[in-house]
């Protein structure tokens, strides 16, 4: 099996490429090959034997998804976006970025199977952002898609194409709706909800963080380890069972910031607690109020999705693959 992973540079790339060379198959098929795709150079894995080839580019400019697709890979994972902040700041970018990517990759896949037949599995990371106010106390997946961001809008964009391109018979496309991720590794980004992970991932490593918004502000979480664990099942599926609706919200937690903290301060104690900063950002604070708080995706976990159970595993989780196991100090 030739895996293409776009996408891969990012954390979850990196941490789902990992996996997928720890597993070693995919349905039973050998993994034999990967592209691993960003428009930095990703690293090569770890432990692989096969062929590998790493790819910097954009998958917005001309000819790359084409040149891609060409290799004709079984498995793909598009997992390149800009992130909501800064698809909100810069209008642009987000456009070309989350859509004209997008559209390029589908594009160059139907293109290609005109030659001879081919169909790869395509696993689409969409988001949550795809939905806006006003909410049900519970979003199911049926509820209607009206975002309030740009992201939002050209995640939303994206599902459609990958439902209709399926529908087309093109390719056989998952899109899966990833909840805020959290504990996020290594430096804050630009997402506007990367405060959720910043005030646990600092203070966890004898750092002060800015919590920008009220501790009363709910959202729905999941871990990177959840994260990979949903790509993993999303590419091993059958989709039959997906109907026309291809897109699923992925399980999660529903979590105010208070109980982040308190899941904080019961790891790491009141000295952890006492590094998040509080400095309200009215931006940030607005940008948030219009996101969605809770989730009913029992079509997910009825096709064996799995995620978090509470705050305590997230944190744990993070403990585990990120700081060895032990917190520093």
């Amino acid at each position: 099996m030739h895996i293409l992973v776009i996408g891969a540079a990012g954390m979850v790339g990196r941490k789902l490429v990992e996996a997928l060379v720890t597993r070693g198959e995919v349905n039973g098929e050998p993994v034999e090959a990967f592209t691993l795709v960003d428009v930095v150079a990703p690293t090569e894995p770890a432990g692989f034997n096969g062929k590998v080839r790493l790819v910097a580019a954009d998958l917005s400019d001309q000819g790359v998804a084409t040149g891609l697709i060409a290799e004709r890979p079984d498995l793909i994972f598009h997992l390149a976006a800009i992130v909501s902040g800064e698809a909100e700041a810069d209008f642009e970018k987000g456009y070309r970025i989350n859509l004209d990517g997008t559209r390029e990759l589908l594009e160059a896949i139907r293109l290609e199977g005109k030659k001879a037949p081919y169909k790869p599995k395509l696993v689409f990371t969409s988001s949550i952002a795809v939905f806006g106010q006003p909410f049900p106390d519970m979003i199911g997946d049926t509820y209607h898609n009206t975002p309030l961001t740009s992201y939002g809008t050209q995640k939303a964009i994206g599902e459609l194409l990958l439902a209709d391109y399926s529908r087309r018979g093109f390719l056989d496309g998952v899109g899966i709706r990833l909840p805020t991720i959290v504990v996020r590794p290594g430096k804050p980004n630009k997402a506007a909800s990367g405060f959720f992970s910043n005030i646990l991932r600092e203070p966890l490593s004898g750092i002060e963080a800015v919590l920008p918004v009220s501790e009363d502000v709910r959202h729905w979480f999941a871990s990177p380890r959840a994260a990979v664990g949903f790509l993993l099942h999303a590419a091993q599926m059958d989709t039959a069972s997906l109907g026309a609706r291809r897109s699923l919200t992925m399980p999660g937690l529903s979590a105010t910031v208070g109980e982040e903290i308190e899941a904080l301060r019961r790891f790491a104690g009141d000295n952890a607690v006492k590094l998040i900063r509080r400095q309200p950002d009215e931006a940030i604070v607005k940008m948030v109020a219009g996101w969605p708080q809770n989730f009913d995706a029992s079509r997910a976990t009825s096709l064996g999705f799995k995620a978090d159970k509470s705050f305590d595993d997230i944190i744990r989780a993070h403990v585990e693959d990120e700081l060895g196991g032990s917190i520093p100090g």
